[in-house]
């Protein structure tokens, strides 16, 4: 994959409602081949509505949130923390108690066969 040299106006961006368990995560999506970047907001108590087995490079840049595994783990990111894991390596959900604003990216090159 190529990319040329892009700057991206996040503020340009439409934001799409993704409702929780409880509260919602607001995501603006920037789209290329077998890559996804976002900026996502959790509002506050928001809580996903699924166990993800997605892999994702995620960067706090606001807030905080709890990532929870499925084994039981928790994980508390804050701003200007980063974490990382590969497709079908882990079992993850996010949970944040005040809300937190988040970059996430994805795609092919987090595939654990890649």
């Amino acid at each position: 994959m190529k990319i040329p040299f892009e700057s991206i106006d996040w503020s340009a961006i439409e934001k799409t409602e993704h409702r929780g368990e409880s509260g919602t995560a607001y995501w603006q999506t920037k789209h290329y081949p077998g890559l996804r970047l976002r900026v996502v907001e959790y509002s506050k108590g928001y809580l996903a509505d699924h166990w993800c087995q997605k892999g994702h490079l995620v960067h706090c840049l606001e807030g905080s949130f709890d990532s929870e595994l499925q084994n039981g783990n928790v994980i508390t990111l804050t701003a200007g923390m980063t974490y990382i894991v590969s497709d079908e390596l882990s079992s993850h959900r996010s949970f944040s108690a005040n809300g937190v604003k988040l970059l996430i990216v994805d795609g092919d090159f987090l595939k654990s066969d890649a």
